[in-house]
């Protein structure tokens, strides 16, 4: 699916999907229990690779017809042997968090994906599964998958970087709870995305688990119970969603536009706000409602570090092509492993569309001074945040930006398109 976006005026009232972080763990910490209803899960191409991985290892999983709860009967602490492949497909989170649940498993789990996911790094998750007495190898030899992991492992202390990935740190967490001694992370370099490990403690606090922050790292105790209250979890809205409509709302909504849903959690792309007040957007938080208003501004250029937001580099970027000055986006080389390397990838977008860009390593500076965007046609690349960020861009360019492979939105904003269109973008796809 191709999707063309014209100049355009926003307008109304949006509510963003559910939280994709939420979701993928709340999913996952019902497997590893015996029996949960997860509210509000976002049900999307990559939480439905959760879900599917869930059933592989025993659980039983059924989705109300509205599709507004999940009912889950989990393998209680002892994943089975799946029959069959895992296929994760283009979901990294979902391949991260399950291949710690095959070295709970007593024999051998072999998980894959499409081509953008057997192209990331697992190298660091399969060194930890070793240190803990699993069997965890890559079969082509370069730390990425197929993989092939094997158990079961009864705990211990593993060491892993802190640089490539958060979500090694919540596997190991998460599967730690259930193993018989319980997993001590040791971490050899500073945790980027940092926040993504507090949603792990958050949930895992919901279910009945304990996990907590030592010095250098992090650690859980074994023979745990997932449960949550009543046995029943609700999924919060999705800050990472919700920002492509609060810069929308910053760029083309002169009366204003109103996201619902938005209520605080450990979520850290809910520095989104905090970027937009930077730039000096005209913007308010009724925390207590969960409402954020914002109004089209004259936005002007910062530096924003992205250590522990990797997800907003995209957007901060269209933002920073449509402000005064320059925005610096640093500390964001970790952001090159995602499903794609998307400091690249919105440079090269956003000098086709007219921006003044300059790549560096650990450096993204848009030089919005200098800019004037158009619009271009671009390649969607498989990668959600890249989509929904140049269709921003093209509510602020001139003439009509169209994105290819535009159906990966699906990814984390299911309807995103649709959503454009109904608070008044020129959209078509």
């Amino acid at each position: 699916m191709d999707a063309t976006i014209e100049r355009s005026t926003l307008r109304g009232r949006a509510r963003a999907p559910p939280s994709k972080s939420y979701t993928h763990r709340a999913i996952l910490a019902a497997g590893y229990g015996s029996e949960a209803t997860v509210h509000d899960p976002l049900v999307s191409a990559d939480t439905q690779a959760t879900r599917r991985a869930v059933e592989a290892y025993g659980g039983e999983t059924d989705l109300s017809e509205d599709r507004s709860t999940l009912t889950v009967e989990g393998f209680d602490g002892r994943p089975d042997v799946p029959a069959d492949v895992i296929d994760c497909a283009n979901s990294g989170t979902t391949m991260r968090l399950t291949t710690a649940t095959a070295a709970l498993a007593d024999g051998l789990t072999v998980l894959t994906g499409d081509g953008s996911l057997r192209s990331r790094p697992q190298g660091p998750l399969l060194d930890a599964i070793e240190q803990l007495g699993g069997r965890a190898e890559s079969t082509r030899g370069n730390g990425q998958a197929p993989l092939v992991v094997g158990g079961p492992v009864d705990g211990g202390t593993a060491s892993i970087p802190g640089d490539v990935s958060s979500q090694f740190v919540t596997a190991l967490l998460m599967a730690g709870a259930v193993s018989d001694d319980g997993i001590a992370v040791d971490l050899e370099t500073e945790l980027k995305s940092a926040p993504y490990v507090d949603i792990t403690v958050e949930v895992l606090e919901a279910f009945g688990v304990e996990a907590e922050e030592i010095d250098g790292g992090y650690r859980v105790e074994g023979g745990q119970s997932y449960a949550p209250e009543g046995g029943e979890y609700h999924v919060p809205g999705d800050f990472s969603s919700m920002s492509y409509l609060l810069a929308a709302g910053a760029l083309a909504a002169p009366d204003g536009l109103v996201v619902e849903g938005a209520y605080p959690s450990a979520q850290g792309d809910s520095a989104i706000v905090d970027v937009l007040e930077r730039m000096g957007a005209d913007i308010e938080w009724d925390r207590e409602a969960g409402e954020i208003t914002v109004s089209q501004s004259d936005l002007t250029g910062v530096e924003v570090s992205v250590a522990d937001t990797p997800d907003l580099l995209p957007t901060i970027a269209v933002l920073g092509a449509a402000a005064d000055g320059t925005t610096s986006i640093v500390d964001c080389e970790h952001v090159r492993y995602k499903e794609t390397d998307r400091v690249s990838v919105m440079a090269e977008s956003l000098t086709e569309m007219g921006a003044a860009v300059v790549e560096e390593q650990d450096r993204l500076s848009i030089r919005g001074g200098e800019t004037n965007l158009r619009g271009a046609t671009l390649p969607g690349r498989d990668d959600h945040r890249i989509i929904m960020s140049l269709a921003v861009a093209g509510l602020v360019a001139d003439g009509e930006t169209t994105i290819t492979e535009a159906e990966d939105v699906d990814v984390s904003f299911p309807g995103f398109f649709d959503t454009l269109a109904e608070l008044g973008a020129n959209v078509s796809k």
